[in-house]
């Protein structure tokens, strides 16, 4: 490795300013000598780091709290490196076991493949694909024979792996584990050695899992990765992780529309946060958004429609943000209905002397996925025929052509009978 007292003053300058950008909005980096060692050499060589991720395709979308890491990575390839992208079609159907008080349902070859085409679609939103080297996992741990699994399987005690906080609490509760669980941050960690990766990125969540990848590496002989962890971002509720499963997240293949309506719902104590972590804005005009809020000279709704329109024109364009920001003006500022309200045909049979039960006409239209669904809307108040809110989730509704739809604050839906 070349050391420092060997680089130039110009390449010091650029060491300091990679190690600069590689610091900025991390939680912690494992350890922080070897990554600036490997910083070094790098731009004293040329050579450009391999930087992986892995990620298991378990649900098809992606949200504004999965790209924080990904952020992270666009920048290292900004600064000349090479990601490794790893697409756990393999350790994916067994499951991150991480944060779960249960063994996870493993998900079928078919559901793993699914998932993984739309994440490669969605994740060249924020990557540069000629920066990008894909990988599936499957190529290196489907071929394992069974001497190789145990040799693998030889390399960590079961102490070190009831170390996770998660196996604790379900050995000291009874909670069954399965012994294949066992194998996730295994399979994880010899990606590692597979691809000789000099970095590796992680969400705090993923601590165990990614330094498996320095253990198993110096237990092949190879030069251990550094590790560096990223936040977690709080979803729109402010508490709680951003998840799909809780419904507090942005997803950003989502319609702009929706993208910008979700996006003003942030708390406002999480805006700056989110665009030091989810947006590609510069460390000076963070500062500055910062200090304007805190003098009064920026309004928070202002800074919020614009980390919108970001959000929007990052995932779609600018045109596209620049019509979700109308539309949103328009509707919510307005308290007007906006102008290009989609039209959605409901056939006349379903109607009985012209009437229909709202919660039938909310699925129907495909406003609600589910009766229960439906009748929560109504209950908190968020459904309106024609403006007028519908109060009673059993009512019978005089259904007419061209009557409007609305479901809180972003669904219309102009209804065409045939």
């Amino acid at each position: 490795m070349v050391k420092w007292e060997q680089l130039t003053a110009a390449q010091q300058q650029e060491v300091e300013r990679q190690m600069a950008v590689i610091r900025r909005g991390v939680v912690e980096i494992v350890p922080e000598d070897d990554m600036k060692a490997k910083v070094i050499h790098a731009v004293a060589t040329g050579k450009p780091l391999k930087v992986k991720l892995g990620l298991d395709p378990s649900a098809p979308d992606i949200h504004i709290g999965h790209t924080v890491v990904l952020h992270k990575l666009r920048q290292f390839q900004q600064l000349g490196h090479e990601v490794q992208l790893i697409i756990g079609d393999f350790t994916g159907r067994i499951g991150d076991p991480t944060g779960k008080s249960e063994t996870r349902k493993q998900l079928s070859e078919e559901d793993v493949k699914r998932n993984a085409e739309t994440y490669q679609k969605q994740i060249y939103k924020l990557l540069d694909p000629a920066k990008t080297t894909v990988y599936y996992n499957s190529e290196w741990l489907g071929p394992m024979n069974f001497a190789e699994v145990v040799a693998l399987s030889a390399k960590l005690t079961v102490a070190r792996m009831l170390e996770r906080d998660d196996f604790t609490k379900r050995y000291q509760s009874g909670q069954p584990i399965s012994i294949h669980e066992f194998f996730y941050p295994l399979m994880q960690g010899y990606d590692s050695v597979t691809l000789e990766s000099d970095v590796e990125l992680g969400g705090t969540d993923q601590k165990f899992n990614v330094l498996m990848g320095r253990t198993l590496q110096k237990e092949y002989g190879k030069a251990a990765q550094a590790v560096i962890m990223t936040p977690l971002i709080e979803g729109l509720d402010g508490v709680n992780k951003m998840s799909k499963s809780l419904g507090n997240y942005i997803g950003i293949d989502e319609e702009p529309n929706q993208i910008y309506g979700k996006s003003m719902s942030i708390p406002d104590a999480l805006m700056l946060k989110y665009y030091e972590l989810a947006t590609d804005i510069g460390s000076e005009e963070l500062d500055r958004l910062r200090d304007g809020i805190a003098d009064g000279s920026k309004h928070p709704r202002d800074v919020k429609m614009a980390l919108a329109r970001n959000f929007v024109h990052m995932y779609h364009g600018e045109e596209a943000a620049a019509a979700a920001e109308r539309h949103f003006i328009t509707v919510f500022q307005k308290r007007a209905l906006p102008d290009d309200i989609q039209s959605a045909t409901l056939s006349v049979s379903e109607l009985q002397d012209g009437r229909i039960g709202i919660l039938k006409l909310l699925t129907k239209l495909e406003l609600q996925v589910s009766s229960s669904e439906a009748k929560r809307s109504v209950q908190q108040g968020a459904v309106r025929i024609n403006e007028h809110k519908v109060e009673d989730w059993s009512a019978e509704i005089t259904l007419a052509d061209g009557d409007i739809v609305q479901v809180g604050k972003r669904k219309f839906v102009k209804v065409v009978l045939q």
